[in-house]
């Protein structure tokens, strides 16, 4: 095993997460969550992140299922890397030094949606599409989902499991 699934399976990002959650974000450690990475740190690092560029930890959670099945050191055929896929250049855009460090990918991860779904005024369907295929599709198909399978499939897939978690609160 690798010095990050040490990291990850000793608990460490627990403890840091624990630290700067409830100083910065003033988030109970009994947060009521409508998911669990199974990794109760994860899940912190997840409502950090949310809480710091305002977006549903749900959907992060969604996003980072979907990505890397909760993975850190996943990498897609295409290249992206970790919990959040990130790819490289995107990552270095974001100033990620380590991409499979998961603090530094999620954040970055985060705050890239962020920007997606401000780029596409709140619609969550054109940032998913946007993470998923990249901003420069979407908008060369005219500001919509670009026609791709994975891509509708991607979206689709959080809709879904989005609405279904809404409805079992």
């Amino acid at each position: 095993m690798g010095k990050m699934q040490s990291f990850v399976d000793r608990g460490e990002i627990k403890n840091i997460v624990r630290e700067v959650v409830l100083t910065e974000a003033k988030i109970p450690a009994d947060m009521g969550l409508r998911f669990s990475t199974g990794h109760h740190g994860l899940d912190q690092l997840i409502v950090y992140a949310a809480t710091k560029y305002q977006v549903d930890p749900l959907l992060i959670y969604l996003v980072m299922r979907e990505e890397s099945g909760f993975n850190y050191r996943a990498v897609s055929r295409v290249g992206a890397r970790g919990l959040m896929q990130l790819m490289p250049d995107t990552a270095r855009r974001l100033g990620v030094r380590n991409i499979h460090d998961p603090i530094e990918n999620v954040e970055a991860g985060t705050r890239y949606l962020r920007s997606l779904i401000d780029m596409f005024g709140g619609d969550m369907n054109l940032a998913l599409a946007a993470y998923n295929a990249g901003e420069g599709a979407v908008l060369r198909y005219g500001r919509r989902v670009p026609p791709y399978a994975e891509t509708t499939n991607y979206v689709w897939r959080i809709n879904t499991a989005y609405r279904r978690a809404l409805s079992e609160k």
